[in-house]
């Protein structure tokens, strides 16, 4: 199955839609579009995950190469992972999960919450 990113805002937030599969062949189309919204100044990044139906090393490591990224230029990330994956464990947060590097990431249930400097995150 093909990568699929689009890109758009939500208020101050840059929002980074990602269907598909993250894997050797297509994570570093996610990490070109996540150089391109840093490149036109935006500094608060949500990648809504919900629609990503396979990750594999590869695409974690493009994860926390982002989340390096934007807390070296003091931006923020925040992920979004779908509330029924959060209970019953998405692929995406069970790959995290698993490699013990959950902790390390904001995760919401949508983007209107990833978004919403008032809204908690989920926890791991």
């Amino acid at each position: 199955m093909a990568l699929r990113v689009i890109e758009s805002a939500q208020g101050e937030w840059a929002v980074l839609r990602v269907s598909g599969e993250m894997d050797l062949a297509t994570s570093p189309m996610v990490r070109q579009h996540v150089h391109a919204v840093v490149a036109k100044g935006r500094r608060d990044l949500v990648l809504d995950l919900s629609g990503v139906l396979f990750c594999d090393s590869s695409g974690v490591g493009v994860l926390i190469a982002t989340r390096r990224l934007m807390r070296s230029c003091q931006g923020r990330l925040r992920l979004v992972l779908p509330a029924r994956g959060a209970e019953e464990g998405s692929h995406v947060n069970r790959v995290l999960a698993a490699l013990g590097v959950r902790r390390l990431f904001e995760v919401y249930t949508d983007v209107e919450s990833a978004a919403d400097d008032e809204a908690a995150p989920v926890s791991a």
